[in-house]
């Protein structure tokens, strides 16, 4: 959301931000309506302080026997009360107007975002690790299917496409792929792990951007909830409403949930395997700072997104997001891309977004400095620590030998009960 104080001061530099991503200037329309809405308030005020005022009138009027007067103030009063049902309903039909059209903006691109209308205008920032070489790598379906532990077709007979059964081992090595990362982050990183709820009201998607947007990539049940597409949104809705105390912060918040998406967006693109599907395991984490720490914040997040990587050996390379390709309530995001074999390409594996206020705006979360006067709004940052599914797929694309076998990661054997390997003898 953003604060029309802020427009109205500096238009130009909005108009800028939605220029970046491809939007025609916004601003003249919402001074427009905020000019309205702001007369309208005006008028309402003066039409009640008159009404106030006559009504007054009268008694005195009548404390003089004017009977006349009082009778013209009577009538001015009716008026003014038909005029205050008028011109109330106008005032809120233009907040309504107002706030609608606020919140369907997306946030303001920071300055070192750099340009670009889609993904070719990324930029790369690093790499780690080697590619192994493997002759004639296979895709995670065939692994999967190789090894019988892996069944979309069982899926689809049971809940449509994009899902999938998944077996004994590689059932296994998902959960301790996500017991792995929860360590990492709680333990090494100090993220407070929770457990938190997967159906949300609208008050929350609508905080963390999802709506109103984006309803039609969400899945909604019939009293009206929604299924969370990421525990971003409950996470960061934990502060929803709430004033904060400076002491408190940062606050590190890490989740371990399935996360529930339409994908209406994604027609005909990875429809073979798990890399877009319905459901899915992530490890979200989430930061609430003030202000002034939140660039920092943000490289610290994506290093503990990159550390994940780093222990399972996994090649990857962390590139900055131009503006046309974040998010909608972002303003700066680090994309972690881990190396695919079979497709001799890096592919998304985490999103690491520093979301300003825009966020805590929409939701109307502050926090207060001792000492100072007022509040302020938080800053909000969110990214996967990881995607539990896709680094599946990593670890069987990068860690599968000639014959179809999967060596387990040395940092994962721990949470396999020792085993080192998945399928063969």
């Amino acid at each position: 959301m953003h604060d029309i104080r802020a427009i109205r001061d500096n238009p130009e530099a909005y108009d800028l931000g939605w220029a970046a991503r491809g939007m025609a200037a916004q601003t003249p329309a919402i001074l427009q309506l905020d000019r309205e809405l702001r007369a309208a308030q005006t008028e309402l005020q003066e039409t009640q302080s008159r009404r106030n005022e006559a009504s007054k009138l009268i008694g005195q009027a009548k404390a003089r026997k004017d009977e006349a007067e009082a009778q013209a103030l009577m009538v001015e009063v009716e008026a003014l009360k038909a005029a205050l049902n008028y011109i109330s309903a106008r005032e809120s039909v233009l907040s309504d107007e107002l706030k609608a059209v606020l919140a369907a903006l997306p946030n303001i691109p920071a300055p070192d975002a750099p340009p670009g209308a889609d993904e070719h205008g990324n930029v790369e920032q690093r790499r780690w690790g080697t590619a192994r070489a493997i002759v004639d790598p296979k895709d995670h379906v065939a692994l999967g299917e190789g090894l019988g532990l892996m069944d979309f077709e069982a899926a689809a007979r049971t809940s449509g496409a994009r899902f999938v059964f998944l077996k004994g081992d590689l059932a296994r090595l998902e959960r301790a792929l996500g017991a792995f990362m929860l360590d990492i982050q709680t333990r090494e990183h100090g993220y407070l792990e929770v457990s938190p709820p997967l159906l949300v009201r609208d008050e929350a998607a609508f905080g963390t951007g999802q709506l109103p947007k984006f309803a039609d990539d969400l899945f909604k049940t019939t009293d009206g909830r929604w299924l969370i597409p990421t525990a971003e949104v409950s996470l960061t809705n934990m502060v929803l409403g709430q004033i904060l105390d400076a002491s408190e912060l940062p606050l590190r918040l890490t989740a371990l949930t399935p996360s529930f998406r339409s994908e209406a967006g994604a027609s005909g693109r990875d429809t073979r395997g798990m890399i877009r599907q319905h459901q899915f395991y992530k490890v979200e984490l989430v930061s609430i700072t003030g202000p002034e720490q939140s660039e920092a914040e943000h490289e610290r997040m994506t290093g503990c997104a990159e550390a994940v990587l780093k222990r399972l050996d996994l090649p990857f390379r962390t590139m900055l997001l131009c503006v046309g390709d974040m998010g909608f309530s972002a303003r700066k995001t680090y994309d972690l891309e881990v190396w695919m074999p079979s497709q001799g390409v890096y592919r998304e594996i985490s999103s690491c977004s520093n979301c300003g206020d825009f966020q805590a705006r929409r939701m109307d979360a502050r926090y207060r400095t001792p000492g100072e006067k007022g509040t302020q709004h938080l800053h909000t940052l969110n990214g996967s620590g990881l995607a539990v599914g896709r680094t599946l797929v990593a670890v069987l694309e990068n860690y599968q030998d000639e014959g179809g076998r999967i060596a387990v990661p040395t940092a994962l054997q721990p949470y396999m009960g020792g085993q080192t390997h998945i399928g063969g003898a």
